[in-house]
């Protein structure tokens, strides 16, 4: 097949796995790659893969890297303004958005706006833009193919109904799946004396260290609630989180009829990766195959919302709407910094976004610079230790 992509935050977990799945696909160029901090990884990405383009944060290491790759031709652009360029590549196909924070909106709609598809593993656009992002999708025809696993699946199972004429499609609910997390099981007092070791061994899935926090106090699930209302246009009401603990059933969705079609495979995020590059095709992948002959049970809880306040918090901010999925996002990066950093216990994350919350009159329908407005006044308060 031939595609040209970009991949945005290729040295993080998706964007390495990204990149592993290309090497193995004939055919897809890549165009751009950007990264956070970490030149050396970025260099060695854009030595292998000639990119027209690579970007990274900060204009230091820019300057650095363009020294290091004046050899090979590669233009080295920094910041957002590099992001936005690497979001409107001449004869790009496609944008893969794997990095993690707010920071994915703007380069997001400017790929969009360029006719791009959308390869999506940076829920936090979704959580706080969907309201833009959408319209702007349907407007220029393109296609916002997940990533997340969880969405990946739905997206599978909802294949069913692609060419369908039906003003209501026969949509029951959305079953989407959690692992539960390292913590799974225990009580809110167990929690307080969790330190970010324990809470970064995830008991299934290699992630990145916010993703896997998010991941342990259940806020990640609250934000995949977020934009499931989103990429699939479904009331969250119609949204059921249930843990199944072995992570092998990914999501399943129910029709008004009953039936319950389930998108089940090993826990590895190349498989949904692959699906977005390639679709709507399916291609052999090195993966890891389930052996229904030694799985032994296939079990489901229902997730404590008591304990693990992340899920019934983002449902309030889904309530509330306009900013205040940007206050719940926002105060939880900062809150999840603050607790890598061993400044606030586990607890203390979900005390942060309690307070934001609490504080914030939401604005109805958000523009992107009331968003980003909003964004700032929360990350400037719990940085100045208004809230900690």
């Amino acid at each position: 097949m031939k595609k040209t992509i970009a991949v945005m935050g290729s040295t993080g977990s998706i964007g390495t796995q990204t990149l592993d799945v290309v090497r193995n696909i004939p055919g897809i160029k890549v165009a751009g790659l950007s990264a956070g901090r970490n030149t050396t990884l970025l260099e060695k990405q854009a030595r292998e893969f000639l990119p027209e383009l690579v970007v990274i944060d900060a204009e230091k290491d820019a300057a650095d890297l363009r020294v290091r790759l004046a050899d090979t031709g590669i233009r080295v652009a920094s910041g957002m303004e590099g992001l936005i360029e690497l979001a409107k590549l001449s004869g790009m196909d496609m944008f893969v958005n794997a990095i993690v924070g707010m920071i994915g909106i703007r380069p997001t709609l400017a790929a969009i706006s360029e006719g791009s598809d959308i390869a999506f593993a940076n829920k936090e656009t979704l959580v706080c833009a969907g309201h833009l992002i959408m319209p702007l999708i349907r407007k220029t025809g393109t296609a916002i193919l997940p990533v997340d696993s969880e969405h990946s699946a739905i997206f599978q199972c909802m294949q069913v109904l692609k060419d369908r004429d039906e003003k209501d499609p026969p949509l029951e609910r959305i079953w989407l799946t959690a692992s539960g997390g390292p913590f799974r099981g225990m009580k809110y007092e167990e929690l307080k004396t969790k330190t970010a070791a324990d809470a970064l061994k995830h008991p299934n899935w290699s992630m990145g260290s916010k993703i896997t926090i998010d991941s342990a106090s259940m806020v990640n699930k609250g934000l995949e609630v977020i934009e499931a209302k989103w990429l699939f246009n479904t009331d969250p009401s119609k949204i059921q989180v249930i843990l199944q603990p072995q992570s092998i059933i990914h999501s399943m969705v129910e029709f008004t009829d009953g039936t319950v079609m389930a998108q089940l495979g090993a826990p590895d995020m190349r498989l949904p990766i692959q699906y977005a590059l390639t679709y709507p095709r399916r291609m052999a992948l090195s993966a890891g195959r389930l052996d229904f002959r030694t799985i032994q049970s296939i079990t489901f809880e229902n997730p404590d919302m008591e304990t693990f306040k992340g899920l019934p918090l983002a449902y309030q901010a889904i309530k509330a709407g306009g900013s205040m999925p940007t206050v719940l996002n926002a105060a939880n990066e900062e809150a999840v910094a603050l607790f890598l950093a061993g400044k606030i216990g586990f607890t203390g994350i979900y005390d942060i976004i309690e307070e934001e919350m609490a504080r914030h009159t939401p604005v109805p329908d958000p523009s992107l610079e009331v968003i980003l407005e909003t964004e700032a006044e929360v990350r400037n308060r719990i940085r100045q230790g208004r809230t900690v």
